[in-house]
């Protein structure tokens, strides 16, 4: 595990949404407390991705994963199998203490930069960095015994890993995308 943020991904019965902490580390220090590790992408924005792990590394991977779902006509997928293909090949990239957080309303996928795709086991909520596993743990016990949206949920769980992850804040930014039926 390296140090780096959290990200938590849900996919709900309404809606899927990701959501990061804003803090950005270097040792011990912080650096920046309100940056953006999430994006929506893809040609309609129905793809949800975010990062953790090298800042600087972030823009880059996010530009060559949204190519391979250009490429894949936004099927997810076929994205991701191709996004972790190119990532293992790369010399420079393979080498990065990075993962990926990528979903959309039929998929849940976390990416890691050894080239592995990953479905969670229940197929809707994952969670990377420092603080994903108290994120992920929140996540499911509020999945399973709160009545929160998917969004309040997302933001909660991320709340909840700021005040035991001392590389994760509470300053949260969300991406959501909600069905048309809500």
């Amino acid at each position: 595990m390296f140090e780096a943020t959290t990200i938590l991904a849900y996919k709900g019965a309404k809606g899927s949404v990701i959501g990061g902490d804003g803090q950005v580390t270097f040792g011990n220090t912080v650096l920046k407390g309100n940056a953006t590790k999430i994006r929506k992408i893809g040609k309609e924005g129905n793809v949800l991705a975010g990062f953790a792990g090298s800042t600087a590394d972030a823009f880059n991977l996010f530009d060559m994963f949204e190519k391979c779902l250009d490429g894949a006509k936004g099927d997810l997928l076929r994205a991701v199998i191709e996004f972790s293909k190119q990532w293992r090949k790369d010399k420079y990239l393979r080498k990065l203490e990075a993962m990926m957080l990528v979903l959309d309303r039929k998929n849940i996928f976390l990416l890691s930069g050894t080239g592995d795709v990953v479905e969670p086991d229940d197929g809707k909520i994952a969670a990377i960095g420092s603080g994903g596993n108290y994120a992920l743990s929140a996540a499911r016990a509020l999945d399973k015994f709160a009545s929160l949206d998917e969004e309040a949920l997302v933001k909660q769980s991320l709340k909840i890993a700021g005040e035991i992850c001392i590389y994760t804040n509470e300053n949260i930014k969300t991406y959501v995308i909600w069905d048309e039926k809500r």
